[in-house]
């Protein structure tokens, strides 16, 4: 004899059927332990509780992980904010680029690069310039291009007294040069050179001994007039240096007596008292008319 189900009974087994198989997933997920290998032979993998005693537990009391200090002082840089500035190192953004320091140092380079540049050799001989002294055509084309001067390296460096190159102060002091002939370059053609102390700085002019000395001796109309208006120069120079020497002894001494002459008439001081008045006290009193001095007058 077969019962027919309604379809509510039908829901209902379906219900309870699937409730059953649920508990029966839980309990043997409760049951199994974390020392019991999966299908693949490896430990399942489980949520440890915060309130396990694991070593892999979350701390509670732990907020942000605490940095080693071995490892010494750093500082943090947004990379996004850096701004290239050209020079071999990164500026923050918002410091601002010093653009006229930049753009005189390209300025320096620039000239500095107009002299750098080498001509062509030739093939044929002929045709190549040759130093004045040896005839090689082995010749420093720096020279050639700046002073005008056909010279090679090897001549170059065995006549120093020669061919070595004088800084702009040297041709001051030693030649009696003025600033206006040194900077004209027609006058007195010059090399630009990187300025040692900062590359801001306006370029080194450095000059060829030999036409310094030829351009001197026109000048001053021998190397012995030379010789002693550097000697006359020297000594007005030394002359003057002991005059100032001489006023600000002057002035010390000045100051001296003074102070001197004061401190004795301080103590050479008299006192003028005028009439006897009497303070609110009752009590006479006398002010001395120069320094102020007050005494007290008992009456009798």
């Amino acid at each position: 004899m077969s019962l027919e189900l309604t379809p509510e009974q039908v829901k209902r087994i379906e219900i309870n059927r699937l409730r059953a198989k649920a508990k029966q997933r839980e309990k043997e997920q409760a049951s199994s332990s974390s020392s019991t290998p999966n299908a693949n032979n490896k430990r399942p993998l489980g949520v440890t509780p915060a309130a396990s005693t694991s070593p892999t537990a979350a701390s509670k009391s732990s907020g942000k992980l605490q940095r080693d200090s071995r490892l010494g002082k750093y500082f943090d840089y947004d990379l996004s904010k850096m701004v290239n500035s050209k020079g071999g190192f990164l500026m923050e953004d918002g410091k601002e680029v010093d653009e006229e320091m930049r753009a005189k140092e390209k300025e320096r380079e620039r000239q500095r690069a107009r002299q750098n540049a080498e001509p062509p050799i030739y093939l044929d001989p002929s045709m190549n310039p040759k130093c004045q002294d040896c005839g090689t055509v082995d010749i420093d084309h720096t020279y050639k291009k700046v002073f005008g001067c056909l010279v090679c390296n090897k001549c170059k460096n065995e006549k120093p007294e020669r061919y070595s190159l004088l800084t702009k102060t040297e041709c001051k002091e030693d030649y009696l040069l003025t600033d206006a002939e040194l900077r004209d370059q027609d006058v007195m053609p010059h090399l630009l050179k990187a300025n040692p102390h900062k590359s801001t700085f306006a370029n080194m002019m450095l000059f060829l001994r030999y036409q310094v000395e030829e351009f001197a001796w026109k000048k001053w109309g021998s190397a012995e007039a030379l010789d002693a208006e550097w000697e006359k120069r020297v000594a007005e120079k030394k002359k003057k240096k002991n005059k100032k020497f001489e006023e600000s002894l002057r002035e010390l001494r000045r100051r001296t007596r003074e102070t001197v002459w004061q401190r004795r008439k301080d103590e050479e001081h008299k006192h003028i008292f005028g009439a006897v008045e009497k303070g609110p006290d009752g009590v006479g009193q006398q002010v001395c008319h120069t320094c102020g001095f007050t005494i007290e007058i008992e009456e009798l």
